[in-house]
């Protein structure tokens, strides 16, 4: 694998919805020439920046390296033109290695066929020139490839991440349905949360929605308290490169004078959310208690911002249109002067809330399309509002 610095194109993948925001952290970050796809953005950068990229992202799940884009018409045009590559610039007959596919459009169904051909032909490549052949190695591989078929378009990757980036690594414990960190970073950033006000995530859970936000307002590096990253396997890591990008990235950390609460009726959640609180290191800036959200009400005058996953229905026993209408009551009696944004695939539920959404983002959890709705909370009538204007 070439050691050189000099600047390579990279794909970072992500959730639908969440290109924009995604684009803007790759900004932020210094990326070079970066353009939006579709669940993914494009951007250059080193090696150097590739390891920021993996350790700072908030909303991406991938960091992806593409090391050959060639067309293909069929099963046999993708087997002889991976034997084509030159696989010795970043593997040899001892490196064990994975292959993850994705296909889009009607040329190839079947993701784990194009996986297995592609190992197919590495193998019979390294067998017919050397008579042995590398192994595979799903769970602990030294490198893991990415092969992405859309239509004829082949594009062949190494995976710098390894586990999705959503394995931040601060979460131990979870309960029924926990969110995953990268969707709930990026609908904390749909949000317009930057660590302006105070936070709540009334339906808590294990922590995950407190805890993004508290690492976003305090600007702490997405991915520090992960274990490990697939590039810290290949050839040319480089530790102390990546130890210098760490610590300039620590030094961006901030303080943060708001406060950040969870509310969660179940004891067992805020004994997970308390452990995964203290393994992020955040105990300073998170409290969680046990409370019915419909029981509570807003704490203070100030400005309130509040991002939560209520249930849906699918995972969890709950009479939802009764549910739905508990949450609108409760953000209409209890809590004015706030934003309070809720993310659903249950719309029919939605209707039960009452109160007039004021935004409406299209996105995904799981495999469920969802909308991530915000409701306005105002001091006393919108129209005196308004008139006050």
């Amino acid at each position: 694998m070439k050691t050189d610095n000099q600047n390579f194109k990279m794909v970072a993948k992500t959730f639908f919805g969440f290109e924009d925001i995604l684009a803007e952290e790759l900004r932020n970050l210094g990326a070079g020439n970066v353009e939006k796809g579709v669940r993914n953005v494009s951007f250059e950068g080193d090696k150097g920046f590739m390891y920021k990229a993996n350790l700072c992202l908030r909303t991406a799940v991938k960091v992806l390296k593409p090391i050959a884009e060639f067309r293909v018409m069929n099963e046999n045009d993708l087997y002889r033109r991976v034997q084509r590559m030159n696989l010795r610039e970043f593997m040899n007959v001892n490196t064990t290695f994975a292959i993850n596919a994705t296909v889009t459009g009607d040329l190839f169904t079947h993701s784990q066929y194009v996986a297995f051909k592609t190992k197919d032909a590495i193998v019979d490549k390294f067998r017919k020139e050397e008579n042995v052949r590398p192994n595979v190695d799903t769970k602990h591989p030294d490198i893991r490839l990415n092969v992405h078929i859309q239509n004829n378009w082949c594009t062949v990757s190494l995976d710098s991440s390894g586990a999705s980036l959503h394995h931040r690594g601060y979460r131990t414990a979870t309960n029924i349905a926990p969110i995953n960190e990268a969707l709930a970073a990026g609908l904390i950033m749909l949000s317009g949360w930057h660590g302006q006000s105070d936070f709540l995530d009334p339906m808590c859970g294990s922590g995950t929605m407190c805890i993004e936000a508290a690492m976003i307002a305090c600007n702490v590096p997405a991915n520090l308290n992960r274990k490990e990253f697939a590039f810290e396997k290949w050839d040319d890591w480089d530790v102390d490169l990546y130890e210098l990008i760490e610590a300039a990235q620590l030094k961006h950390i901030r303080d943060f004078r708001y406060k950040i609460t969870g509310y969660d009726k179940a004891p067992s959640a805020i004994a997970k959310a308390k452990e995964n609180i203290k393994n992020a290191q955040l105990e300073d800036f998170i409290t969680v208690k046990e409370q019915n959200f419909f029981e509570t009400q807003k704490e203070g005058n100030d400005f309130l911002q509040m991002v939560f996953n209520p249930p849906y229905g699918e995972r969890l026993p709950v009479e939802m249109e009764e549910f739905y209408k508990q949450i609108g009551d409760t953000l209409k009696t209890g809590y004015p002067g706030s934003h309070a944004w809720l993310i659903t695939s249950n719309m029919e539920s939605l209707k039960h809330v009452g109160l007039r959404p004021s935004r409406k983002i299209k996105c995904f959890n799981g495999s469920l399309e969802s909308r991530l709705v915000k409701y306005e909370m105002y001091e006393g009538s919108k129209k005196g509002k308004y008139q006050e204007d």
